[in-house]
């Protein structure tokens, strides 16, 4: 007799983005965030050809997605977002990971990222998986009082150097 480990994310599956996801991901855009992509932004990351994925449940449901742009030996995480009922059950740091998995693939040396300092709960999650801050995008973020300066951060996917996403 064998027994069969269960993963949490059996009933998960990574797709990628398409024009048809895009009502679902402009609803959990908007449910999230004070100041959402538009509709236009991501259809411009798929005309553009960036790295596009939806996390949904067998049934349909969108659990999360993200969105990175190619650079020449690097790639940008531009947008991650897991629905906040799937939150803390490993799905950002799926997405991050099959991200790493792109960036070694595309031999991409380097992942970016921008994170609202006033976001602790992720610059927590990005320092633990590896990434150092670099430095400041004074003003990057729309804000309810002005702007939200970006913390800049960086994971070295090339040699693995502080990676702790394997």
């Amino acid at each position: 007799m064998s027994a069969r480990l269960e993963s949490p994310f059996d009933d998960i599956v990574l797709r990628p983005m398409t024009l048809a996801a895009l009502d679902g991901v402009v609803e959990l855009e908007s449910s999230v965030y004070p100041f959402p992509w538009t509709r236009g932004n991501f259809v411009d990351s798929l005309a553009a050809g960036y790295v596009a994925w939806t996390l949904n449940g067998v049934a349909g449901d969108l659990v999360g997605y993200c969105i990175a742009m190619r650079g020449a030996d690097e790639m940008h995480l531009l947008n991650i977002t897991v629905a906040p009922p799937r939150r803390g059950a490993g799905h950002g740091r799926r997405m991050l990971d099959e991200l790493v998995r792109a960036c070694r693939t595309e031999r991409a040396r380097r992942l970016w990222l921008e994170v609202r300092e006033s976001n602790a709960e992720a610059r927590a999650i990005y320092l633990r998986l590896g990434f150092v801050a670099v430095g400041v995008r004074k003003g990057y973020y729309p804000a309810h009082t002005g702007r939200e300066d970006a913390l800049v951060m960086s994971l070295d996917v090339a040699t693995g150097e502080g990676d702790a996403l394997d």
